[in-house]
């Protein structure tokens, strides 16, 4: 793709999200959401492949589904309140209505089966983008709207999101499906404490962002789409794979990475909140995320492939994507010790 038509469709992306972050009013919002969606389709379809042409088509239907709800529960909200405000939802039927809208639009269970479909049929960039860029916009929304949404709702959707996105992971050899049952699981877990706490939803979800990051550059940077490939990554960075194998830790939340901070804060103040029960269904929802994590670091770490690879030893990197990654793996496994910083900023 041209570069010039590349930078238009990034700087629409960025457009979009901005514009739906900063808006008041609904209609403002749904025109950022839908920039958002029409901006990402034509890098979907860059590769010119029958799955990218697939999955461009899927994110289509699904996304202006999500618009088409969430435009007519406004218009509803509108004409029964007059109030076309974004913190002015009153009626229990735009309520329902936007909470499912949002839903669909960041994948949460049960509307998540979009997502690993979507996702199988992209490159690793495109993908990264999908994972973290695109869900800014209605994570945004969700929060702003985090008094007005339904509780109940709310509530299943991330119950359901953290037990599906640990067991659709199990059986997964493609890296992007798991990667997407992992962005499942991780929502849940920003979903259950937002009622409760904004502010360990935005941590939650900008350490997601930042382990997500760090995970598709290095599959972009290593060339690898499946279990088998992981195996043999040893032998083209053995640098990178050792940051991913760590990140990999990090995402199932062990101590002491930075996954760790937010999964134990959040069960904290869920018991604080008397919800000790739905504390322990998503802690033990999170083992079952931990299985097929450590699945994958032991197939990096521990396996090597039955026959002579012909891969040559990529000894050094470049210099600029050496230095990002550096920093995007800082911030993935080394920010458990500045827990209290941590909180006073977002607090």
């Amino acid at each position: 793709m041209n570069s010039y038509t590349m930078s238009i469709f990034l700087s629409s992306l960025s457009a979009g999200t901005i514009i739906t972050i900063s808006s008041y009013h609904w209609f403002l919002a749904w025109i950022g959401l839908e920039i958002n969606t029409m901006a990402i389709i034509p890098l979907m379809i860059k590769p010119h492949h029958p799955r990218a042409t697939e999955a461009a088509t899927k994110y289509f239907l699904t996304q202006a589904s999500a618009s088409a709800l969430i435009l007519f529960s406004s218009l509803i909200n509108a004409w029964t309140t007059g109030e076309w405000t974004i913190m002015e939802i009153q009626n229990p039927l735009s309520s329902i209505m936007i909470t499912t809208g949002l839903a669909i639009k960041l994948g949460l269970a049960p509307f998540h089966m979009w997502l690993p479909d979507v996702l199988q049929g992209l490159d690793m960039m495109t993908c990264l983008i999908l994972s973290t860029w695109q869900k800014i916009a209605p994570m945004a929304l969700i929060i702003q709207l985090n008094q007005c949404l339904n509780f109940e709702m709310l509530t299943i959707m991330a119950i359901l999101s953290t037990v599906l996105g640990g067991w659709g992971g199990l059986n997964q050899p493609q890296m992007r499906k798991i990667m997407a049952y992992s962005s499942i699981a991780h929502l849940g877990w920003m979903i259950m404490i937002l009622p409760f706490s904004t502010s360990l939803t935005l941590l939650n979800f900008t350490i997601y962002l930042t382990m997500t990051s760090m995970m598709f550059m290095t599959f972009f940077i290593i060339k690898s789409n499946n279990i088998n490939t992981m195996s043999i990554s040893w032998i083209k960075s053995p640098v990178l794979t050792a940051l991913l194998m760590t990140t990999l830790l990090s995402l199932g939340g062990l101590p002491p990475l930075s996954g760790f901070m937010p999964k134990w804060l959040i069960i904290q103040e869920l018991v604080k909140q008397n919800m000790t029960m739905m504390a322990t269904i998503i802690a033990l929802s999170s083992l079952i995320s931990l299985f097929f994590y450590l699945r994958l670091s032991y197939s990096i770490s521990l396996t090597t492939p039955p026959t002579p690879s012909n891969f040559s030893l990529s000894w050094r990197l470049k210099p600029q994507t050496l230095l990002l990654t550096s920093y995007i793996f800082a911030l993935s496994t080394m920010l458990l010790p500045m827990t209290p910083l941590m909180l006073n900023i977002m607090i």
